[in-house]
């Protein structure tokens, strides 16, 4: 059984459509409207052109594809994002653009994740959603939904101009992989702290086309689906317990952990913490380095404080997210056979992630 229900939307009526987009509705706030009791309850995208009437400035056959069982982005997990990726990898050779509307809280974990998901993708994939529902007043959605839509159906001489996974929101456009929710009661909700702006939508939008992912002519689209869970996060601070640090390294099953350092990738330096690191690399679990820094990013070996993580076997994230990295590293050990190609894999960009 489909876990998503079709509603076919012609804006170009009655002209034939320039291009074709396929939405794809999994919950958060941009889809919620005010119902006779002024509670919030799910829109109902046959109605989206009395919502958003300058649709109808656009010719193109918009698909919108709702999850029947809407996701609060707080309870988003890995078999969500296969059916966002099964959804694309379905209606890939229909459709020109996808527009993934989401709740903004994991946004930038469902977008890195994606964008590893999605092998030799050549067409854009845009995440948006909103801070406001889309039938409030003030609200952001209708702007977000038709900018990113805008930016979805862009082509030059038969080509999309996006060809990556990104996020569109507050005017910015920015790779799904490389950004991070900074705000929770302001518009701007999102930056992309190591790596350029894909594009600034003002009078008109203007494209950074030397950040842009290059189109590839030759690719063809492989959905890597069905991502292992078992990852952790653990975050340093002072203070830390061995007891802490034992527990979440003695997780049964446990294959990978991203480690949140401090500033360019120092951690303590006792003697205890050390050796519960090495003692989890020595029974073949991951570990990759990431700053708690918002900018910057991770050298070991530049102080002191890094070189016993870079000697036992830590491996450097360089300049990625924390988003990105945990959603890298399931993917990896996923994808990947052996334990060394899962390490090569996690030190290179794969989707332009990092560095």
């Amino acid at each position: 059984m489909n876990p998503y229900v079709l509603t076919h939307i012609e804006t170009a009526t009655p002209k034939t459509p320039e291009h074709a987009i396929l939405i794809i509705y999994t919950g958060g706030t941009l889809g919620m409207v005010y119902n006779e009791q002024q509670a919030l309850v799910p829109f109902d995208f046959k109605h989206i052109l009395q919502e958003v009437p300058s649709l109808k400035n656009f010719n193109l056959k918009i698909t919108v594809a709702s999850f029947k069982e809407l996701i609060d982005s707080s309870n988003v997990n890995p078999g969500h994002w296969s059916d966002i990726a099964g959804l694309i990898e379905r209606f890939y050779k229909e459709y020109d653009g996808f527009i993934v509307i989401h709740g903004t809280d994991t946004m930038s974990f469902s977008a890195s994740a994606i964008s590893f998901m999605l092998e030799g993708l050549n067409k854009p994939v845009i995440f948006t959603g909103a801070q406001l529902p889309i039938g409030a007043a003030r609200s952001d959605a209708r702007e977000n939904l038709i900018t990113a839509i805008e930016i979805a159906s862009q082509q030059v001489n038969h080509r999309p101009v996006v060809s990556e996974v990104c996020i569109y929101f507050d005017n910015l456009l920015l790779r799904g992989n490389r950004s991070k929710k900074v705000e929770s009661v302001q518009f701007d909700a999102f930056q992309s702290e190591n790596y350029p702006v894909l594009a600034e939508a003002g009078v008109i939008i203007e494209y950074n086309f030397s950040a842009l992912s290059a189109y590839q002519p030759d690719t063809e689209l492989k959905v890597r689906k069905n991502i292992h869970q078992e990852v952790a996060i653990l975050k340093i601070f002072p203070g830390i317990s061995p007891q802490f640090v034992r527990g979440v390294l003695a997780i049964p099953g446990l294959k990978g952990v991203v480690i949140e350092t401090y500033g360019s990738g120092n951690a303590p330096t006792d003697e205890w913490f050390i050796e519960e690191l090495k003692k989890a690399i020595s029974k073949n679990i991951l570990i990759l380095n990431v700053s708690q820094c918002m900018g910057g990013k991770v050298i070991q070996g530049k102080y002191q404080t890094s070189s016993a993580l870079e000697e036992i076997g830590v491996i450097s994230g360089s300049d990625i997210t924390t988003e990105a990295a945990i959603t890298k590293m399931m993917y990896v050990l996923s994808h990947a056979e052996s334990l060394e190609q899962q390490r090569l894999n996690l030190i290179k960009p794969l989707r332009g992630e990092m560095e």
